[in-house]
């Protein structure tokens, strides 16, 4: 049982005016969370090489342009390369994207410090081991320098910690802030609680007891939403006989139930519909596989952005459950609270 700090500490700014942040840089979307509780979020879309566009008017630009490491990478509105490839964590296209994310919410030229994070079993070893090599590699990726073309100045990440993404979600669930102060709910740290987070890629479970992770009945599925992007990809290639479906046709028909081919739209809610149920099922299994009926658990947490968009397909999985608010910022929120309230930093000096 991994043992988890609860206990703030001091910290201490390496630069006096760094902004703190907390950033859940997935595989389908980035998430920010910034003081004073601004939230943000920002595909995770990126291409090698220039986008190839000349924007008519600036002010329209949905794509720009990062290098970093020798490599150019197109950000923002792009026929995406995929971000399901081993390594994506800690990628010079991962860096681009967390780059543009912070410009998106306009902190150009401000120091950063931040907390991001990796899934359960990137973090650990089934023993409950950390895996050093992996943690050390993440954290100095976004050490490295990413600088935007054109006038826009960079911003440095300036002091970088890296922490299990469903844990996170665990500390902003304990960390309750009101007016200005934040403390520990005594009730919630005492309790055992389930953390499940549905993200992109993967789909966390964390069990948290006495302040101890319990790696039996924690883990990560190598399965998310994703997949039903992938799905859906394959059911459209066989219903119009296409060769490729572009990413932003497989945003739209996800949400809006709709794709626009040849200057017509069709409906594909049915096809949306099997897509997800499929990921629904394969969830639900390996769920209750890993917490079973959750019946020494107080609470089972259900938080990512697949909680958001399968909200209405896992309301009745457990007595105990509770969907986090705004589960898809739980991770973010809980990354700021721990870099705000629990990390300690080497001294600066």
């Amino acid at each position: 049982m991994e043992a988890v700090s609860t206990e703030p500490a001091g910290i201490e700014s390496a630069k006096a005016k760094a902004m703190k942040v907390g950033i859940d840089d997935g595989y389908a979307h980035t998430k920010l969370a910034l003081p004073g509780g601004r939230l943000l979020v920002t595909p995770s879309r990126a291409q090698i090489g220039r986008s190839k566009i000349s924007w008519l008017n600036q002010t329209e630009r949905r794509i720009f342009e990062y290098e970093t490491d020798g490599t150019l990478y197109s950000v923002g509105d792009v026929d995406a390369a995929s971000t399901r490839f081993e390594g994506f964590a800690c990628s010079g296209m991962n860096r681009a994207i967390v780059q543009h994310a912070l410009q998106q919410a306009g902190l150009e030229g401000i120091d950063v410090e931040a907390v991001s994070g990796l899934p359960i079993s990137a973090f650990y070893r089934g023993s409950g081991d950390q895996r050093s090599s992996t943690i050390a590699d993440k954290q100095q990726n976004l050490l490295q320098p990413v600088l935007p073309k054109g006038d826009a100045q960079p911003v440095e990440i300036v002091f970088h910690r890296v922490i299990p993404e469903a844990l996170a979600a665990w500390y902003d669930y304990v960390i309750v802030e009101k007016d200005g102060e934040a403390t520990l709910d005594q009730r919630r740290v005492s309790v055992p609680i389930a953390v499940v987070d549905i993200g992109g890629r993967t789909t966390d479970t964390v069990v948290v007891r006495d302040q101890g992770i319990l790696h039996d009945s924690s883990g990560s599925f190598e399965f998310g939403l994703l997949d039903v992007k992938q799905a859906l990809a394959e059911a459209l290639q066989a219903r119009f006989d296409l060769e490729h479906v572009a990413d932003r046709l497989l945003v739209r028909a996800v949400k809006q139930q709709t794709v626009r081919l040849y200057g017509s739209d069709y409906d594909v809610s049915s096809e949306v519909a099997t897509a997800k149920q499929e990921l629904v099922e394969r969830l639900y299994t390996e769920t209750r596989r890993q917490l079973g009926s959750g019946i020494e658990l107080d609470r089972v947490l259900f938080v990512g952005g697949g909680t958001v968009a399968l909200a209405h397909h896992i309301t009745d999985w457990f007595p105990n459950q509770l969907i986090a608010e705004q589960p898809a910022f739980a991770n973010a929120r809980g990354m700021l609270k721990y870099l705000q309230f629990v990390c300690e930093k080497p001294d600066a000096s």
